[in-house]
């Protein structure tokens, strides 16, 4: 411990002295320093990041030039995006942390917390730290009235993100105020965004949703079913499990959008861009026509084997987090031996698990255990895509607030050109076809 610090000593004497040096830098001067804007300022005071002090007699505040400078040069370097293991992108977060076998929502294990409260509930400790009981989110009408009209609007053979994606600019539109980004203007737009998006979708078959938890309200957008006490559970429990994981692609979106002062709903637009990708989002419809190809046929082995002689990946299987079961497809699943009729898609699923066992020793994902859900549930292969998207839109709301009280546009990476060196010649015209 002695040789470390002797070691940090002896690096902070090889700097060349700061011009600043027992200066004092007021709030306009450092907010220059560290490239924010002044309020910025005052927000790294309340996070005891710097140190103020009052002018004697007036009403603004200094600041200690050293440690300005300091917090710029550790600003500085983690906008560089590179970290000690092996220069991928790093990101300090206070929201999600993800160990081998197990993931933490602020610290609380996620999945004892997707077990004792509902998804509303998840979302608003992921926001703030606290915990609201009994809190619903209910849409402002003039946002549904937006939504449903511009989503309705759509082609039939509409994908469930791009509805959503569309509802969200249709809302965005309806509020005067997205630009407002503010920690409360935010919060408020999050618990009206999410079940405008959920409102904006068609119900199947004419059901009414009715103005009960959102998950009820979503099921009547995913299912013809009735829906049971034990099926609402394990769908509220899918969205509270799945509002965040770390810094997956489309939270990443969120962030650089974010970074960039984008408001919260083209901030969630910016993830549902990238949730639709097949490595993601879309992996779980995947799965459920895996899924449903294997209860066709009454055995796995067949259908693994035209999937691996087709070149495709298996699926619902393996994630490069958790080296043994997803912890998430283990709650949902643990739910699911609960419920009669899932039995036979649960059947399939350890089918799958252990056919795939002889070759590679993969684990179940949340992909394939979504895919259990949506198929016993008589729901669309595009139904476990609709629960992402609905649930992980609260995660990216954190993210973005997260990232509003970062230096702005910080997730700014360098690129590193390849192509041919300067000076080339001008192309030459080219005949059109």
């Amino acid at each position: 411990m002695h040789r470390c610090a002797a070691t940090v000593t002896l690096m902070r004497d090889q700097e060349p002295p700061s011009p600043h040096a027992d200066q004092r830098l007021t709030t306009k001067e450092a907010a220059e320093l560290l490239g924010v804007k002044p309020e910025t300022v005052y927000a790294y005071v309340s996070r005891g990041q710097l140190t103020s002090r009052r002018v004697p007699g007036g009403r603004g505040s200094t600041f200690d030039a050293q440690e300005v400078e300091a917090l710029a040069r550790r600003n500085r370097r983690e906008s560089s995006g590179s970290s000690a293991s092996g220069g991928e992108l790093s990101v300090r977060t206070r929201i999600t942390l993800i160990e081998p076998d197990a993931y933490y929502f602020r610290g609380v294990d996620a999945t004892e917390l997707a077990a004792r409260h509902t998804y509303e509930e998840v979302a608003e400790w992921l926001w703030t730290g606290q915990l609201r009981p009994g809190v619903t989110f209910t849409a402002p009408e003039a946002s549904v009235t937006a939504a449903r009209r511009a989503v309705d609007a759509l082609p039939e053979h509409t994908g469930p993100t791009d509805r959503l994606r569309v509802a969200a600019i249709a809302a965005a539109v309806a509020d005067p105020l997205r630009f407002d980004l503010s920690e409360d203007a935010v919060l408020g737009t999050a618990r009206a965004l999410i079940p405008t998006l959920v409102a904006a979708l068609p119900t199947r078959r004419g059901r009414r949703s009715g103005d009960g938890p959102l998950a009820q309200r979503l099921w009547a957008r995913l299912s013809g079913r009735d829906a049971d006490e034990d099926s609402l559970r394990v769908l509220d429990t899918a969205l509270a499990l799945l509002v965040d994981h770390d810094l997956a692609a489309s939270t990443l979106a969120v962030r650089v959008a974010a970074s960039a002062r984008a408001h919260a709903y083209a901030a969630v637009s910016a993830g549902l861009g990238v949730l639709e990708g097949p490595l993601h989002g879309a992996a779980s419809g995947l799965a459920h026509r895996l899924l449903l190809d294997v209860l066709d046929e009454g055995d796995a082995a067949p259908v693994i084997a035209e999937e691996l002689r087709a070149g495709r990946r298996i699926p619902g299987l393996g994630h490069r987090l958790y080296p043994g079961e997803d912890p998430r497809a283990r709650a949902l699943f643990g739910l699911l031996e609960g419920i009669p009729r899932a039995a036979p898609a649960l059947a399939a699923a350890r089918d799958i698990v252990a056919t795939t066992a002889r070759h590679t020793p993969l684990h179940a994902n949340v992909d394939l255990a979504l895919a259990v859900f949506t198929a016993s549930a008589g729901m669309p292969a595009t139904a476990g895509e609709t629960i992402f998207a609905v649930a992980r839109t609260a995660g990216w709301i954190a993210h973005a607030l997260e990232e509003y009280g970062e230096r702005p546009l910080r997730m700014r990476p360098s690129g590193h050109y390849v192509g041919p060196r300067p000076p080339q010649p001008l192309p030459e015209p080219q005949p059109l076809p």
